[in-house]
């Protein structure tokens, strides 16, 4: 492979002279020739490091390619400064270099989706199988199963499972392993390639027993831990301080992409007061005229990672006393003003978070802040409930446009709302935010549940 990898190159290096000077590579300055020699040679060397040849089975092909590109593109930038340190870099053309970095990742997609190709065909027909013990047959352990068999073109074949427990029921033609001390015996006996041990963090013992009776096991172990059954946000793998680490409640709109989440929110924020400015006027001089009292209300609520703030709403009920409490409006509230009524029902009130946008309390979208009071009320009632508040609260989200907005006077109603959180938090992306927003300013503004 590191020979075709090699002559395919070369032969994308002498294609990109011909795009690029309209004549052989020889024709061209003497450092052309060197680079295309000097790059191959490095590519020989540097890809077996850069993990291009190792087993892709059961990874996806965009995720091989993305590789690719990143190799030859260190390898190219090795040899771009090889060019300099020959006091040659004023002869290179760069058209030429653009073309063979070009013309090479095609050339080595194109071998290895070839390769791919037909490896995928060959397992699908029950050939270069590799055969499989899962110990451990849980949540994920069945899930790795299925996709096993589903997805054969990555030739597993599961051929026995050690299950949680013994009476637990099997699919067709899977054996089972009665004990993990006749586990490696049995991996002997079938010529078993591989081991999945996907036994949950909390079996520590078992899995301590495992690392003692695998200690000379001669085939590859994959422990896949299942997550599916812990309560968490997320499970990417990191290194920490030199050592392998497992984020579980960091949002997936973290560092740079919760960077970049904060300036558009700022952007979009300022774009929208200075449009609704005069909208703003008339509220006011509304409110100001059905009751006496302020134009704003503001509410004390839990922003990012639980730092209270001041949430900023149009006053939309008579001045009361709640006494230390909270009680949410209800269906012909006395409390409520016509004006006030009117905004609720539009969601208009919420127009002043925009406010608190700029001021980084809030974003555009997320999932909507709770009073204090219904914090500590589901807190313990919900799993997962203060897990909303890893990321900041947003003037709309993803439960508000699937209908969970305004009054939740049963537990029922408050689940669905967070479970709807929570998926917008784990699946975030910018194409999702766009959604929430073009939807929420179509279709998103009245409820039927907003008093």
């Amino acid at each position: 492979m590191r020979v075709v990898d090699v002559l395919g190159l070369w032969c994308a290096g002498q294609l990109a002279g011909l795009l690029s000077f309209n004549a052989p590579l020889s024709q061209a300055a003497p450092v052309h020739g060197i680079l295309l020699y000097f790059g191959c040679a490095l590519a020989f060397i540097l890809f077996a490091n850069f993990k291009m040849y190792g087993s892709w089975r059961g990874r996806s092909m965009p995720a091989m390619f993305l590789q690719v590109a990143l190799s030859w593109a260190a390898v190219m930038m090795i040899a771009l400064l090889f060019s300099f340190l020959i006091h040659h870099v004023g002869s290179l053309s760069r058209l030429w270099m653009f073309h063979w970095y070009v013309v090479g990742v095609l050339s080595l997609m194109l071998t290895r989706a070839v390769l791919y190709t037909l490896l995928r065909h060959i397992r699908e027909n029950g050939l270069n199988n590799k055969r499989v013990v899962i110990v451990g047959y849980g949540s994920i352990g069945r899930e790795m199963h299925r996709r096993a068999s589903q997805q054969s073109w990555y030739g597993y074949d599961v051929k026995a499972v050690f299950p949680l427990e013994p009476d637990q029921p099997l699919a067709a033609g899977v054996e089972r392993v009665d004990s993990l001390e006749g586990l490696l015996d049995y991996v002997a006996r079938n010529h078993v390639h591989e081991i999945w041990i996907t036994l949950p963090l909390s079996d520590s013992n078992r899995l301590q027993k495992l690392q003692y009776l695998l200690r000379n096991a001669l085939v590859d172990i994959r422990w896949v831990p299942d997550t599916l059954s812990m309560q968490i946000l997320s499970n990417k793998v990191i290194t920490f301080l030199g050592m392998p680490a497992v984020d579980l409640n960091q949002p997936v709109a973290a560092d740079m992409s919760a960077m970049a989440k904060d300036v558009f929110d700022k952007v979009f924020a300022a774009i929208v007061l200075f449009l609704l400015l005069p909208l703003f006027i008339v509220i006011g001089i509304g409110i100001r005229m059905s009751s006496p009292g302020p134009v704003f209300f503001q509410q004390p609520r839990l922003g990012l990672n639980g730092r209270p703030f001041g949430c900023l709403k149009f006053r939309s009920m008579k001045l009361h006393d709640d006494h230390g409490g909270v009680t949410q409006a209800t269906q012909d509230d006395p409390r409520v003003t016509p004006i006030g009524r009117f905004l609720r029902r539009t969601s208009l009130d919420e127009l002043p978070q925009f406010i608190n946008v700029l001021l980084g309390d809030m974003s555009v979208v997320g999932p909507r802040p709770h009073a204090l009071q219904h914090n500590e009320l589901y807190k313990d009632k919900l799993e997962m409930y203060m897990l909303r508040h890893r990321v900041k609260p947003g003037i709309t989200g993803w439960a508000q446009i699937h209908g969970y907005r305004g009054e939740t006077d049963t537990v029922d109603k408050m689940a669905k709302r967070v479970q709807f959180d929570l998926h917008y938090i784990q699946h975030w992306s910018f194409a999702m935010d766009m959604k929430i927003i073009v939807w929420t300013a179509f279709k998103g503004w009245t409820s039927n549940n907003a008093y």
